[in-house]
Protein backbone atom coordinates (compact mmCIF):
# COMPACT_ATOMS: atom_id res chain seq x y z
CA UNK A 1 0.00 0.00 0.00
CA UNK A 2 0.71 3.60 -0.47
CA UNK A 3 0.32 5.90 2.90
CA UNK A 4 0.33 9.43 2.89
CA UNK A 5 0.27 11.64 5.51
CA UNK A 6 -1.07 15.73 5.81
CA UNK A 7 0.29 17.37 8.10
CA UNK A 8 -0.37 21.35 8.47
CA UNK A 9 3.44 22.78 9.40
CA UNK A 10 6.48 21.73 8.77
CA UNK A 11 7.22 19.48 11.73
CA UNK A 12 3.06 17.82 12.55
CA UNK A 13 3.96 14.75 10.57
CA UNK A 14 6.79 14.21 12.64
CA UNK A 15 4.77 15.17 16.15
CA UNK A 16 1.63 13.69 15.17
CA UNK A 17 1.82 10.27 12.91
CA UNK A 18 5.83 9.78 12.20
CA UNK A 19 5.52 6.42 14.57
CA UNK A 20 2.74 5.27 12.30
CA UNK A 21 4.06 6.01 8.95
CA UNK A 22 7.56 3.89 10.23
CA UNK A 23 5.27 1.24 11.26
CA UNK A 24 3.95 0.82 7.77
CA UNK A 25 7.33 1.38 6.26
CA UNK A 26 8.59 -1.53 8.59
CA UNK A 27 5.92 -3.93 7.40
CA UNK A 28 7.05 -3.06 3.34
CA UNK A 29 4.99 -0.49 2.33
CA UNK A 30 5.25 3.03 0.66
CA UNK A 31 5.24 5.96 3.02
CA UNK A 32 5.09 9.76 2.77
CA UNK A 33 3.98 13.21 3.61
CA UNK A 34 2.93 16.81 2.38
CA UNK A 35 3.55 20.02 4.79
CA UNK A 36 0.62 22.33 3.86
CA UNK A 37 1.85 25.54 5.21
CA UNK A 38 5.06 27.26 4.39
CA UNK A 39 5.66 27.84 8.42
CA UNK A 40 6.82 31.00 8.05
CA UNK A 41 4.71 32.40 10.90
CA UNK A 42 6.51 29.54 13.61
CA UNK A 43 9.11 31.24 15.26
CA UNK A 44 10.01 34.95 16.19
CA UNK A 45 11.65 36.05 12.74
CA UNK A 46 8.88 35.46 10.72
CA UNK A 47 9.42 35.65 6.92
CA UNK A 48 10.42 34.10 3.70
CA UNK A 49 13.85 33.42 5.30
CA UNK A 50 11.99 31.04 8.39
CA UNK A 51 9.79 29.51 5.55
CA UNK A 52 13.40 28.59 3.75
CA UNK A 53 15.00 27.45 7.13
CA UNK A 54 11.89 25.12 8.11
CA UNK A 55 11.48 23.51 4.91
CA UNK A 56 15.41 22.30 5.26
CA UNK A 57 14.20 20.84 8.69
CA UNK A 58 11.42 19.12 7.40
CA UNK A 59 13.80 17.71 4.21
CA UNK A 60 16.03 16.75 6.99
CA UNK A 61 14.00 15.18 9.26
CA UNK A 62 13.09 12.64 6.12
CA UNK A 63 16.18 12.47 4.63
CA UNK A 64 17.04 9.62 6.81
CA UNK A 65 13.69 7.65 6.48
CA UNK A 66 13.82 7.52 2.78
CA UNK A 67 10.61 10.23 2.66
CA UNK A 68 11.16 13.79 0.59
CA UNK A 69 8.13 15.50 1.84
CA UNK A 70 5.93 17.43 -0.67
CA UNK A 71 5.63 21.15 0.26
CA UNK A 72 2.59 22.84 -0.25
CA UNK A 73 4.05 26.24 0.60
CA UNK A 74 0.71 27.72 1.21
CA UNK A 75 0.09 30.61 3.67
CA UNK A 76 1.12 29.41 7.53
CA UNK A 77 -1.48 30.93 9.72
CA UNK A 78 -3.98 31.28 6.65
CA UNK A 79 -4.96 27.94 5.37
CA UNK A 80 -9.02 28.02 6.70
CA UNK A 81 -8.53 31.45 4.76
CA UNK A 82 -6.93 29.72 1.91
CA UNK A 83 -9.25 29.01 -0.96
CA UNK A 84 -7.12 26.82 -3.37
CA UNK A 85 -6.02 24.71 -0.20
CA UNK A 86 -8.48 21.59 -1.36
CA UNK A 87 -7.52 21.83 -4.92
CA UNK A 88 -3.74 21.98 -3.98
CA UNK A 89 -4.58 19.02 -1.59
CA UNK A 90 -6.69 16.96 -4.33
CA UNK A 91 -3.82 17.58 -6.97
CA UNK A 92 -1.62 15.80 -4.52
CA UNK A 93 -4.15 13.08 -3.58
CA UNK A 94 -4.39 12.59 -7.75
CA UNK A 95 -0.80 12.29 -8.34
CA UNK A 96 0.09 10.09 -5.60
CA UNK A 97 -3.16 7.55 -5.29
CA UNK A 98 -3.02 6.99 -1.48
CA UNK A 99 -4.65 3.75 -0.28
CA UNK A 100 -4.61 5.45 3.26
CA UNK A 101 -4.53 8.94 4.30
CA UNK A 102 -4.13 10.45 7.40
CA UNK A 103 -4.76 14.18 8.85
CA UNK A 104 -5.59 15.98 11.84
CA UNK A 105 -9.30 15.66 13.47
CA UNK A 106 -11.66 18.49 13.03
CA UNK A 107 -11.94 18.99 16.11
CA UNK A 108 -8.05 19.70 16.63
CA UNK A 109 -6.81 23.31 18.32
CA UNK A 110 -5.28 24.71 15.78
CA UNK A 111 -7.33 26.85 12.95
CA UNK A 112 -4.44 25.36 10.06
CA UNK A 113 -4.86 21.83 11.28
CA UNK A 114 -9.10 21.80 11.30
CA UNK A 115 -8.70 23.47 7.98
CA UNK A 116 -6.31 21.01 6.64
CA UNK A 117 -8.65 18.36 7.85
CA UNK A 118 -11.86 19.54 6.04
CA UNK A 119 -9.60 20.29 3.01
CA UNK A 120 -8.03 16.64 3.28
CA UNK A 121 -11.50 14.91 4.26
CA UNK A 122 -12.79 16.17 0.92
CA UNK A 123 -10.27 15.88 -1.61
CA UNK A 124 -9.80 11.77 -0.29
CA UNK A 125 -13.92 11.90 -1.29
CA UNK A 126 -14.07 8.32 -2.66
CA UNK A 127 -10.44 8.15 -3.22
CA UNK A 128 -9.02 6.86 0.57
CA UNK A 129 -10.30 6.47 4.04
CA UNK A 130 -9.20 9.23 6.29
CA UNK A 131 -7.45 8.35 9.72
CA UNK A 132 -7.77 11.36 12.28
CA UNK A 133 -4.74 11.73 14.46
CA UNK A 134 -4.62 12.62 18.07
CA UNK A 135 -4.46 16.17 19.10
CA UNK A 136 -1.67 18.06 20.92
CA UNK A 137 -1.59 16.64 24.61
CA UNK A 138 -4.63 14.67 23.42
CA UNK A 139 -7.01 17.27 24.43
CA UNK A 140 -10.64 16.45 23.40
CA UNK A 141 -9.67 13.27 21.51
CA UNK A 142 -11.40 10.07 21.48
CA UNK A 143 -9.65 7.21 20.01
CA UNK A 144 -10.55 4.69 18.29
CA UNK A 145 -7.43 2.71 17.29
CA UNK A 146 -3.89 2.57 18.59
CA UNK A 147 -0.61 1.40 16.35
CA UNK A 148 2.17 -0.10 18.71
CA UNK A 149 4.94 2.54 17.90
CA UNK A 150 7.14 1.65 20.16
CA UNK A 151 10.24 0.14 17.80
CA UNK A 152 10.13 3.53 16.32
CA UNK A 153 9.93 5.82 18.86
CA UNK A 154 13.87 6.42 18.91
CA UNK A 155 13.52 7.64 15.05
CA UNK A 156 10.40 9.91 15.73
CA UNK A 157 12.09 11.58 18.75
CA UNK A 158 15.29 12.38 16.44
CA UNK A 159 13.04 13.52 13.38
CA UNK A 160 11.72 16.10 15.69
CA UNK A 161 14.67 17.29 16.79
CA UNK A 162 15.41 17.82 13.18
CA UNK A 163 13.28 21.08 13.36
CA UNK A 164 15.88 23.02 15.35
CA UNK A 165 14.08 26.77 15.19
CA UNK A 166 11.28 25.22 17.04
CA UNK A 167 12.48 24.49 20.28
CA UNK A 168 11.84 20.87 19.56
CA UNK A 169 12.63 19.25 22.76
CA UNK A 170 9.09 20.57 24.14
CA UNK A 171 7.72 18.60 21.18
CA UNK A 172 9.68 15.75 22.08
CA UNK A 173 8.38 15.80 25.37
CA UNK A 174 5.11 15.90 25.16
CA UNK A 175 5.22 13.55 22.12
CA UNK A 176 6.76 11.06 24.36
CA UNK A 177 4.46 11.52 27.11
CA UNK A 178 1.23 11.42 25.06
CA UNK A 179 2.51 8.16 22.78
CA UNK A 180 3.12 6.84 26.16
CA UNK A 181 -0.38 7.01 27.93
CA UNK A 182 -2.09 5.35 24.53
CA UNK A 183 -0.09 2.37 25.07
CA UNK A 184 -1.14 2.53 28.91
CA UNK A 185 -4.82 2.62 27.67
CA UNK A 186 -4.03 -0.52 25.98
CA UNK A 187 -2.58 -2.24 28.68
CA UNK A 188 0.82 -2.17 27.48
CA UNK A 189 2.23 -1.39 30.98
CA UNK A 190 6.11 -2.23 29.97
CA UNK A 191 7.87 1.25 30.48
CA UNK A 192 8.76 1.37 27.07
CA UNK A 193 5.94 0.53 25.35
CA UNK A 194 4.32 3.51 22.88
CA UNK A 195 1.49 3.66 21.21
CA UNK A 196 -0.24 6.36 18.76
CA UNK A 197 -3.74 6.95 18.42
CA UNK A 198 -6.30 7.75 15.68
CA UNK A 199 -9.99 7.68 14.97
CA UNK A 200 -11.93 6.95 12.21
CA UNK A 201 -15.48 8.51 10.70
CA UNK A 202 -16.83 5.92 8.80
CA UNK A 203 -18.26 7.01 5.06
CA UNK A 204 -19.12 4.82 1.90
CA UNK A 205 -17.25 3.60 0.41
CA UNK A 206 -15.24 3.61 3.07
CA UNK A 207 -16.38 1.82 6.75
CA UNK A 208 -14.00 -0.03 8.35
CA UNK A 209 -9.97 0.37 8.57
CA UNK A 210 -9.01 -2.00 10.77
CA UNK A 211 -7.23 -4.36 8.40
CA UNK A 212 -5.47 -1.97 6.50
CA UNK A 213 -3.51 -0.90 9.99
CA UNK A 214 -0.50 -2.19 11.46
CA UNK A 215 -0.77 -4.11 14.87
CA UNK A 216 -1.94 -2.50 18.38
CA UNK A 217 0.43 -2.72 21.27
CA UNK A 218 -0.08 -6.29 22.72
CA UNK A 219 -2.95 -6.35 25.51
CA UNK A 220 -2.03 -7.90 28.65
CA UNK A 221 -4.74 -9.62 29.55
CA UNK A 222 -6.51 -8.78 33.36
CA UNK A 223 -8.55 -11.87 34.13
CA UNK A 224 -7.54 -14.21 37.18
CA UNK A 225 -4.17 -14.54 37.88
CA UNK A 226 -2.10 -16.83 39.99
CA UNK A 227 -0.71 -15.18 43.53
CA UNK A 228 2.54 -14.24 42.16
CA UNK A 229 1.40 -12.66 39.38
CA UNK A 230 -0.08 -9.04 40.03
CA UNK A 231 -2.15 -7.16 37.39
CA UNK A 232 -1.49 -4.33 35.81
CA UNK A 233 -2.94 -2.38 38.45
CA UNK A 234 -1.50 -4.06 41.54
CA UNK A 235 -4.17 -6.61 42.34
CA UNK A 236 -3.81 -10.30 42.67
Amino acid sequence: MKILGFGAHPDDAEIFFLGTLLAFKAAGHEIGWVVASDGAKGGPNPGPALARLREGEASAAGKPLGVTPVFLRRPDGGLSEDAGLKAAVEAVILAEAPDLVLTHAPEDYHPDHRALSRAVSDAASFRAPVLYVDTLNGVGFQPLYYVDITPHMAAKQMAIRCHESQRPERFVTAATALNRLRAVQCNAVEEEAYAEAFRFEPRAPFADPRGLLPPSPPVRPLGRRTDDVPTAFGQR
